[in-house]
Parts: structure tokens; sequence; C-alpha cells
């Protein structure tokens, strides 16, 4: 946390806010941030315009160009608990503030991590296609098609959701959406990838990209500490239907809900609806 749909909806929520504006410094608060080091991030930063703001997997990639220099990529990996906001001042904010990013117009915007996982780096493009994090990243599941995504899973002699979680397989999955869209696609998340027939993956393709899109137009899942750029929680924690429910009814047949760990992770699933 936060996953594919939080750091989607940071992306579109600073992009606007952020898109032409030049950082005449970057103040790092909490050095752990930049494991770089804090001088060279901040030396590199100085006076680049911010070209775009997107997202890769769970990753936060904001564009900067420099004058006279080569391009560079503000890369922010916000683990369990980072943040990234802009022009906002709370007491939150200046509490979990880890690096300030101050504009040139006057603005800001500031990494808030509260147990201090999340990092910042400063990337030229060299720098970034070589991270053995990114270099090794798999397909974006919101660009795949169905061929695509069978073929990923189809001979994997690992339980499908450990697969979903598995970071070279798919991109962006995390644990919240991996059990929602087994949920809804009638799997069991301990089955083995391999086991299921092309049909059944093609139903787990459909209803993730269901799950990640309704999430995203949902402002993602505030289940502790998550917020938009604005501040903001999100809502599609509203929506769960098995996600942090052991031991509750299931919404569609009543069983109840079981808690296991796949791959070392929680698993909530019902043992009527999900079937191996």
């Amino acid at each position: 946390m936060p996953e594919l749909p939080e750091v989607e909806t940071i992306a579109q929520g600073l992009k606007p806010l952020l898109l032409g504006r030049v950082i005449a410094r970057a103040r790092v608060l909490d050095p752990i941030s930049t494991p770089q080091g804090a001088d060279l991030f901040a030396r590199r930063l100085a006076k680049a315009r911010i070209r775009d703001v997107r997202r890769r997997a769970k990753l936060l990639l904001l564009d900067l160009e420099r004058p006279g220099k080569p391009d560079l990529f503000l890369a922010v990996h916000l683990r369990m608990t980072g943040g990234l906001v802009a022009d906002l001042d709370s007491d939150e904010v200046r509490r979990f503030s880890r690096v300030r990013f101050e504009l040139a117009d006057g603005g800001s915007f500031v990494f808030t991590d509260i147990r201090r996982f999340g990092t910042c780096l400063a990337l030229t493009a060299p720098e970034l296609a070589s991270w053995p994090f990114f270099a090794t990243l798999g397909p974006e599941p919101l660009e795949m098609d169905a061929e695509g995504f069978v073929g990923r899973f189809q001979g994997r002699n690992k339980a499908v959701k450990a697969a979903l979680l598995d970071q070279t397989v798919l991109a962006g999955v995390g644990n919240i959406y991996a059990d929602e869209s087994l949920f809804r696609a009638g799997i069991r998340p301990m089955a083995k990838a391999a086991s299921l027939s092309a049909p059944r993956l093609q139903g787990l393709h459909r209803h993730l990209q269901e799950v990640l899109a309704q999430a995203i137009r949902e402002n993602g899942s505030s289940i502790r500490d998550y917020r938009d750029a604005g501040g903001n929680a999100g809502a599609f924690q509203n929506s769960f239907r098995v996600y942090g429910r052991a031991g509750e009814p299931c919404v569609v047949c009543g069983t109840k809900l079981r808690g296991t760990k796949v791959g070392g992770r929680s698993t909530t699933y019902c043992p009527k609806c999900q079937k191996g």
C-alpha cells in the first residue's frame, strides 16, 4: 500500500498542478528518504522543469528537463506510507515531511512518509533503465489484452495470487486488488496458475481490469494512511468484498469468509464462491 490505483490517482492529481513548474530547490529533511545522497539529489534537481507526471507500476515518475543538461527523472517509490502532495500545508504534512520541493513560483510539493520506508531518487535515463527494480518490472495490467495476460500466467507452478503479486509477472498489483479480483473471478487465491484454463484466466484479466479501473475512479483505497495529491481519502475501501473481511459473511452467498496466507501475504476468500 499504496498500490497501482492509489499511485495512479496521485499522478493524475499532481499532473495539472505541477506541469511546467520549475523546482528551485529540493530540501531534504530526512536523508533516509534520498539513498543516493542528499547533496547529489538536491544538486541534480535545482532548476529542473517538470515536463510530465506519470506512474509505472507502484512508482511515481516526474519527467524533468534541465537547461544545458541531460533530462532527469524524479522517481518516488511510496512503499507503505509514502505520499506526494502539492501546494498543501497541514499539521500532518508538516509532521511527516521528508523532502520538500520548493518551486520557483513560490509554491511547493512535498514527499511525506510516516514509516520512512519510501525513497526519492533523481536519475538520468540510463540510470533509470538500469535500476534493477525498474528494469525487471512486468507489463502494466491495464495495458494488456487477454491473450497477453493468459500467456504471463500459463505454466507458472505457483499460486495464482502469488503470481499476481510478482512485480516481474505483472506490474503494480498488490494485496488488496489481488484479493478483490480473484473473488470476482471466482478463483481461489491458492490455486496454481498453471492449473487454470485459458477461459478462467481471461475472466481474471477482465475482473482485474474492472477492479483497478473502479478503484481509480473512486480515488483509491484508504485503509490507514493513504491520501491523494490534495490530501483527500479514497473511497474504494467501501466496495471491498473480501479484503480484510475474514470471518465476516460473503456478500454474495453468506458463507463465512476464510483468512489464510498465500506467498506470505494475508489473504481472504470465500470457500463457496471461489473454486480451485
